[in-house]
C-alpha cells in the first residue's frame, strides 16, 4: 500500500495473480471510497518500488515467468497506469505461454498452480518436467523471472511448473496455516496433488518429472522422495532440513520451532518422526536417484542434515549425486563462476534423466 496526494495504490494477489488498484475518497469530508483496477498484465507479479504524496503518482515493479522486469507509472489522477522502462529478456520466450490449473489436495482442497510450456505442447505424457514449490514460512510462490530455467530449461523444450501448496502466503495467514507444525503433511498431500493432476492431464508422467526445491523446499523434497518415490524421475534437494529428530539443535532450527514443531511436545515430536525423510528412508524401496547439494558454511540450515541423508543412501546402497560448496552460505556463493557451475550441474543432472524423446 502506498499513500499518493490524489489516493492510495494497492498491490494484492488474488489467485496468486498481481492486481494493482487505485482508491480515492469521494469528496475530502470522509466520503465514500471508490476503488478502481488497473489495467495491467495477467499472471504477473506487481510490487509498489515508490509513490509521491504531491504528484498522485507511484512506480510499480512489473514481471512474470516469461517477462523481464518492467517499471510501471501509476497516475491516480487519471486512473491509468503505463510501462516506462524494461529490462531487456535474457532467454527466448517466443512460442512460449504461461496457464493456471489446479489440482485436488487428499482432503479436498483446491492447490492452485502455474504451467510454463511451448504453445501447442502434446498431452501425451512425452514432455520433460519441473516442478517446484516452497510451502512454508507464509512465503508466496508467485511468477518469477528466472533466465536459468528459461535458458536451460523452457528453451530446450522443457515444461516448467510452480505449485502454490499450503504453509505459503498465497492466500494468507490461514494458507498458512493450514500446513503449520503437526498440520504440515497437507503440504506434502497439496504437492503430490499437482504432480498426479500434471499426469491426469496427460502433460508428463513419473519418469519424466523432476522436482526441485530449497530450504524448506529441500525438506519438501526430502518428504516426497521418500513418501513417494514411484512419482518422481528425478529429484534436486537443496541446503535442506532432513533429520526433523534433531533440527532443533542444528544451526537455526531452534528457532522454527514455530513452523516445524518442537520434539520437547508429544504430539509434535511424533509427527516430525514420521515425516523425517532421514528416518523414513527404507532398504528395498527403489528410489530415483536424487542429486543433494549443500554448503560447509551454511549457518542456518547446516550441511548436516545433507551429509547424514547422503550416508544413509549409501549404507542402503541407493545410488545419489551430492555436492557440497565451501564457500558461500544458505543462500548460494556469491562468487559468479561458482553460481554458474551448481546450475550447471542440475542442468546436466536434468538433461540426463529428463531429456525428450529422441535426444
Amino acid at each position: 500500500v502506498a499513500v499518493t496526494g490524489a489516493g492510495v495504490v494497492m498491490t494484492v494477489l488474488d489467485s496468486v495473480r498481481g492486481q494493482a488498484w487505485i482508491f480515492q475518497q469521494a469528496g475530502r469530508d470522509g466520503g465514500a471510497w471508490r476503488g478502481v483496477r488497473l489495467a495491467m498484465p495477467d499472471m504477473m507479479s506487481i510490487h509498489i518500488v515508490d509513490a509521491d504524496r504531491e504528484s498522485g503518482r507511484a512506480f510499480l515493479s512489473v514481471s512474470g515467468f516469461l517477462t523481464p522486469s518492467q517499471l510501471w507509472l501509476v497516475d491516480c489522477v487519471g486512473g491509468s497506469a503505463r510501462k516506462i522502462m524494461e529490462l531487456p529478456p535474457q532467454f527466448d520466450a517466443a512460442g512460449l505461454e504461461v496457464g493456471q490449473f489446479w489440482a485436488v489436495s487428499a482432503d479436498g482442497t483446491r492447490i492452485p498452480y502455474f504451467l510454463v510450456h511451448r504453445r501447442g505442447m502434446k498431452p501425451d505424457g512425452t514432455n520433460p518436467t519441473l516442478l517446484t514449490a516452497y510451502g512454508g514460512f507464509q512465503v508466496a510462490s508467485v511468477p518469477d523471472y528466472n533466465p536459468v530455467v528459461g535458458r536451460l530449461w523452457l528453451e530446450r523444450g522443457g515444461v516448467y511448473a510452480v505449485a502454490n501448496i499450503r504453509g505459503g502466503g498465497e492466500f494468507g495467514p490461514a494458507w498458512h496455516e493450514a500446513g503449520r507444525t503437526v498440520h504440515r503433511q497437507r503440504v506434502f498431500d497439496d504437492f503430490a496433488a499437482v504432480a498426479r493432476d500434471l499426469m491426469a492431464r496427460g502433460v508428463t508422467t513419473p519418469a519424466r518429472l523432476a522436482i526441485r526445491g530449497r530450504s524448506n523446499g529441500g525438506l519438501l523434497m526430502g518428504v516426497e522422495f521418500t513418501q513417494h518415490p514411484e512419482l518422481w524421475g528425478a529429484v534436486i534437494i537443496g541446503v535442506p532440513l532432513l533429520d526433523m529428530e534433531h533440527f532443533e539443535t542444528m544451526a537455526a532450527g531452534a528457532s522454527w520451532v514455530g513452523e516445524y514443531g518442537s520434539m520437547d511436545e508429544p504430539a509434535q515430536r511424533a509427527f516430525l518422526q514420521r515425516i523425517s525423510p532421514l528416518r523414513a528412508l527404507r532398504a528395498g524401496v527403489r528410489y530415483p536417484e536424487p542429486f543433494i547439494f549443500t554448503s560447509t558454511r551454511d549457518d542456518r540450515v547446516g550441511p548436516v542434515h545433507a551429509r547424514r541423508f547422503a550416508a544413509k543412501l549409501q549404507a542402503l546402497g541407493v545410488p545419489f549425486l551430492y555436492y557440497e560448496d565451501v564457500e558461500g552460505g544458505h543462500s548460494g556463493t556469491v562468487n559468479a563462476r561458482e553460481i554458474a557451475h551448481e546450475r550447471a550441474l542440475e542442468a546436466v543432472y536434468l538433461s540426463r534423466l529428463m531429456a525428450p524423446a529422441g535426444q
